[in-house]
């Protein structure tokens, strides 16, 4: 960036000033602000916090990830404020009194008294970051130190043509003061430089160099006045970052209560001994969520691990392991622990306060979705772990939040090559930072699994079975496991509309039901026909998809999953129904149909779906009841010929030669036998061949792309994508332009209001949610505390729906809404890296539809209607 000499001669005039004297932050005391903390005194703190959070880690893993050092580290993230043109940044923010030197500027410039125009000026080098970056190349000689204090702020800002001595950063003089400002942290801390430090060693002191800024710069430190030593012990109670206390020596009985372990859970516990890799192959129904935290809670106990993330396929699967996991935490917790309530709401809240702008309300980590990843306990989403192995905007402060954590990745499959090479990245991330990491799979193939591991997988064809490799350790070992009885399910290949008249026919008869869509959209319409036909028969019918406001979602799973499981025993004997869902029901949670339906997917997930049907012999069930599935398919030899006509929607959420081969392995099968046949038919499935055409068309697709309209990349372009994005050098990315799956991803969002209206008089935003309720928001932040913040927060978090980026509606409608104090509660985006907002505001009328808050959309081809039962249905509007 070019800097006019204008500025370069201003700045170079003005005297270095000392790290006690410049400060680093401002603060509101009343309607006045007012200057903060000094820059020594601010960057003093943040090393004490990055000191009490590496003390917070068991000693084994404390010295295996943070050498000696490495808060000395984090202590001087913020020496780039030391510099001129941040200075008067702050001497304009603050509104002092004109000096010669704000003068001279503004006269010479031309400029407004705002401190945008100076922040302007800044991002040619990345601001105080970039800085900082600059004077500890220059300071050290290492470039890993300075990368970790240039991307303090979530990217990467370290620009090599520009030296700290340069003066754009007020030349010698001013660098002299950051390397005195060095020198007395160093003292203070007394600490040196950390030595050489390994690939994960980096991430983690990256991370942990942005979470002690965060904590840092939390409430409790903004006052100057009051001494911030006694704050440390509060501001760390605040973030909610310490282990609990683990009860020693529990049973399995007493962590879950009421029965014995299993085979697969006793071996899974006595072979998982501390970090490394382990996975458990076993299928659906045998207790594999209970074998893995069985195991954690040994390493756990054992003072090998700080902490268990439990990574699902989706947020449906999240919430229902979420119960059974705080119900564990609840048992292994010593009594009278500080978490032990706290670590309750984590499934619905969020739970760190007290942490800096990032992570406050409007921030882009204020998300409970990647808040929890710094939790000691957390579920979640596999998403937001494979971003820890990819190099987006923060993603070394999810490496660090899973740093030394138990990591249960639970539901691995095969038909997605892409994510493959990203969880096999992650799994080599976590190996490095000392994780146990504990796979669960019901439907793995073997080479997918070898893939996990570094050394040569041998006797890896059994199932159930057991592959693990300890850290450190060159050999991989398995065991192999009884195999349980074998269950034989009749299918049969039908059509939407007999299909239709089976469901209710056997719902009328007291059947549960269970049909699994593999798009939104169809499981909406099925859903409709199935509910209008089944009200005049006394059948109770259920939807559950992804596409729900926070508050209908839950209700619609509470009654449905519930009715479908263990609970629902008794209300399932006073007649059928009919729940129909799409990928959202067919892992993880414990529900169990007496007839399924279901449409054609991938070998694996069928797998899955097949895992839902009589689930449990003791389930009660109609006389009528038999095992059996039908499956909503195409001819093979159309699909062969035509995927995208043929399989419709689901050939847009699978690849069509992943759906080709499937059905080779099922289309002649009028039964299957679970778990017999899991391994076979997945082999078939995926092994490497030659193909002829057509397949060999479609195996092309698959690996170079759809270029005709509309286009669709191939497994070789995103996989050379992931290889860019997995790597620490570079640009960084953010998080809105990388995906960690081969199919769409709802990841824009709809927040549903009833009404917004701008008060000028007042000068609030008057919100009305869906609920009736009013929500009047003050447009200038200053006059919402940060409690009165967060409470906004988290109810209009409530009510955003996702929706697929494609179908998301253009224009600009609303967003002058943000100014109005909206970017104070959620987050929009940063103009500054080009990132968009990832919600746009919308009004539900109260016939459903779904309209801009200007009006009518514009240029979309969709029409929006938002209801309690169905969710949110986009509809193609008619020619």
């Amino acid at each position: 960036m070019k800097i006019p000499k204008a500025i370069l001669a201003v700045s170079a005039s003005i005297p270095a000033l000392s790290a006690r004297e410049c400060p680093a932050k401002t603060f509101l005391s009343g309607d006045t602000l007012l200057p903060g903390r000094s820059v020594f005194e601010h960057c003093l703190i943040v090393g004490h916090v990055a000191q009490a959070l590496i003390a917070s880690f068991p000693v084994p893993l404390r010295n295996a990830l943070f050498p000696v050092g490495c808060s000395l580290v984090a202590a001087c993230h913020d020496i780039g404020k030391l510099s001129p043109l941040f200075y008067l940044r702050l001497h304009l923010a603050l509104q002092w009194p004109a000096s010669s030197l704000t003068q001279s500027l503004l006269s010479t410039l031309g400029l407004t008294a705002q401190a945008s125009a100076l922040r302007e000026l800044e991002e040619g080098w990345g601001g105080h970051a970039g800085a900082g970056a600059s004077a500890i190349q220059a300071i050290t000689r290492r470039g890993e130190l300075s990368t970790v204090i240039g991307q303090h702020h979530g990217l990467r800002t370290f620009n090599a043509s520009m030296k700290a001595s340069d003066d754009m950063l007020g030349g010698v003089a001013w660098q002299a003061a950051r390397q005195q400002l060095v020198e007395e942290l160093q003292q203070a801390l007394n600490e040196t430089w950390p030595e050489v430090l390994s690939f994960s060693q980096q991430l983690s002191l990256a991370g942990l160099t942005t979470v002690a800024d965060w904590i840092g710069s939390g409430p409790r430190f903004t006052d100057p006045l009051k001494d911030w030593r006694a704050q440390l012990p509060l501001a760390l109670t605040d973030a909610n970052m310490s282990m609990p206390a683990i009860r020693p020596g529990l049973s399995f009985d007493e962590q879950f209560g009421g029965y014995q372990p299993n085979e697969a859970q006793l071996a899974l516990f006595e072979a998982v001994k501390g970090p490394g890799v382990y996975v458990l192959e076993a299928p659906m129904g045998m207790g594999k969520t209970e074998a893995a935290l069985y195991a954690a809670y040994r390493v756990l106990a054992a003072g090998e691990a700080r902490g268990v993330y439990f990574a699902l396929p989706t947020q449906l699967t999240s919430n229902k392991i979420y119960q059974r996991f705080s119900h564990w935490l609840e048992n292994i917790i010593e009594p009278g622990s500080a978490w032990q309530k706290t670590l309750l709401l984590h499934g619905s809240a969020h739970l760190q306060e007290g942490l800096g702008e990032d992570a406050q309300p409007g921030g882009s980590w204020f998300d409970s979705r990647k808040r929890g990843l710094l939790a000691p306990f957390a579920v979640g989403t596999l998403d937001q772990a494979l971003l820890a192995a990819m190099n987006v905007k923060h993603g070394f402060v999810r490496t660090f939040g899973l740093a030394g954590k138990v990591v249960v990745v639970d539901e691995v499959h095969s038909f997605d090559p892409y994510t493959g090479l990203i969880l096999q990245q992650l799994v080599e991330v976590l190996r490095d930072l000392h994780c146990t990491v504990i796979i669960l799979s019901a439907t793995l193939t073997g080479s997918r699994r070898d893939a996990l591991f570094t050394g040569k997988v041998e006797g890896g064809d059994g199932y159930p079975l057991i592959t693990y490799q300890p850290q450190g350790a060159t050999d991989v070992q398995t065991r192999r496991l009884l195999s349980p009885t074998n269950r034989n399910i009749s299918l049969k290949f039908s059509q939407d509309e007999d299909a239709l008249e089976e469901a209710l026919l056997r719902a009328e008869q007291g059947q549960q039901v269970l049909w699994i869509e593999n798009t939104v959209d169809a499981a909406q319409a099925c859903y409709a026909t199935l509910a209008s036909r089944g009200s005049g028969m006394g059948i109770a019918s259920g939807l559950l998809h992804s596409r729900y406001v926070q508050r209908d979602r839950t209700a619609h799973e509470e009654r449905w999953v519930n009715r479908y499981g263990k609970e629902g025993w008794q209300v399932r004997q006073q007649g059928g129904a009919v729940l129909v869902g799409t990928q959202v029901l067919e892992q993880s949670i414990d529900i169990d149909a007496d007839f399924l339906v279901t449409r054609m997917a991938p070998t694996d997930l069928l797998m899955q779906r097949l895992g839902r049907l009589w689930r449990h012999q003791q389930t009660p069930r109609p006389d009528a009841a038999r095992c059996e599935a039908w499956l909503l398919s195409p001819a093979l030899e159309s699909a062969l010929a035509s995927p995208y006509q043929a399989f419709g929607g689901s050939a847009w959420v699978y690849a069509p030669y992943i759906l080709c081969r499937s059905l080779q392995v099922w289309h002649d099968k009028n039964s299957v036998m679970l778990p017999a046949d899991i391994r076979p038919m997945l082999e078939a499935t995926y092994v490497e061949r030659e193909e002829r055409d057509p397949l060999s068309q479609w195996r092309h697709e698959l690996l170079e792309g759809r270029r005709s309209s509309p286009t669709r990349p191939g497994i070789h372009e995103l996989q050379q994508h992931a290889r860019l994005t997995l790597s620490m050098v570079g640009t960084t990315q953010q998080e809105s332009k990388v995906c960690t799956r081969y199919s769409e991803q709802d990841n824009s969002s709809f927040l549903l209001l009833r009404a917004a209206l701008c008060d000028e008089k007042n000068n609030t935003l008057n919100l009305q949610l869906l609920t009736g309720e009013w929500l009047i928001i003050p447009r200038q932040k200053s006059r919402m505390t940060e409690s009165e913040r967060r409470q906004y927060s988290l109810k209009l978090e409530k009510e955003k729906v996702s929706l697929p980026p494609s179908r998301t509606p253009e224009g600009e409608d609303g967003q002058w809404f943000w100014k109005w104090g909206l970017q104070h509660l959620l987050y929009a985006g940063n103009s500054a890296e080009r990132e968009m907002p990832e919600v746009r505001i919308v009004i539900v009328e109260p016939s459903g539809d779904v309209r801009g808050v200007d009006g009518a959309f514009r240029n979309t081809r969709y029409r929006y209607r938002y209801q309690d039962k169905i969710g949110l249905r986009i509809e193609k509007k008619e020619s």
